[in-house]
């Protein structure tokens, strides 16, 4: 299958990924509940064609992470309820014909601290600035360096135990993406890889811990943290990105 065959398949995924997320996004809101944010994501994603990759992948049991306030990555839906003051990170991977779509956004939940607000946008803005200098040539490292120089001029860290990845076919594969390094650093780039840059960005330190249920990770210092993702391309001279919102809700506040 050649690059632009791939590219097709992996749009596919990556728009119904990115159509859920701005789905589910009126109903992430003070006084709901995570595993409800978990049911429509899972029933949008059936009825338009795919499937939700995260469920039974390895054991985890539900269809989407939501990561609240300090959780880092991979909380599980359940009973908790969304309260004001609340950040949460909703992350989506929808399968299509085999092609996996992965994305995730942060949602303020009611009013938020100028603290908590800092960091979403930092962290949005780190993601996009990884993303702009992606193109054939270059190396995973330098992708890195550009958001951890950009994080750490803010005052934040990033995380070190969790990192984007090659997908496609499978869910992870090569090359990993850290989000942290030097500069031609790394893999080389090629055009028609396809991977995530996801960056997960702390106010405190960047050490985290799993909870005993063996896939929350939380902030070893209890601050909070935030992360978005993309799923990208990487074309002839530059890049394209498969997991945007058709409705411009790619970062808070939403305009719905």
């Amino acid at each position: 299958m050649s690059i632009s065959d791939n590219f097709l398949k992996i749009r596919e995924a990556g728009s119904l990924a990115a159509d859920t997320l701005d789905e589910v996004t009126p109903f992430v809101q003070p006084g709901v509940k995570t595993e409800k944010i978990d049911k429509i994501c899972y029933e949008f994603i059936r009825d338009n064609g795919g499937h939700s990759a995260p469920l039974f992948y390895r054991g985890f049991p539900k269809s989407c992470c939501t990561s609240t306030n300090h959780v880092v990555c991979h909380g599980i839906p359940g009973n908790k309820e969304l309260r004001d003051g609340d950040i949460v990170n909703v992350d989506v991977t929808a399968v299509v014909d085999g092609w996996h779509g992965d994305t995730s956004r942060m949602f303020a939940i009611g009013e938020i601290s100028p603290k908590s607000k800092s960091l979403i946008e930092t962290t949005f803005e780190s993601m996009m600035k990884g993303i702009s200098i992606i193109k054939d040539g270059i190396s995973t490292g330098d992708i890195g360096y550009e958001i951890q120089n950009y994080v750490e001029k803010k005052g934040y860290s990033v995380v070190r135990d969790f990192c984007g990845h090659g997908t496609g076919k499978k869910f992870h594969e090569q090359p990993n993406i850290l989000h942290y390094g030097k500069k031609n650093s790394g893999v080389k780039i090629n055009s028609g890889m396809i991977f995530t840059v996801e960056p997960m960005i702390n106010i405190g330190k960047y050490d985290t811990k799993v909870l005993q249920d063996g896939w929350t990770a939380v902030t070893k210092d209890k601050t909070f943290s935030a992360q978005f993702e993309h799923t990208v391309g990487v074309t002839n001279n530059g890049y394209e990105i498969f997991t945007k919102s058709k409705k411009n809700l790619d970062k808070p506040s939403y305009i719905l």
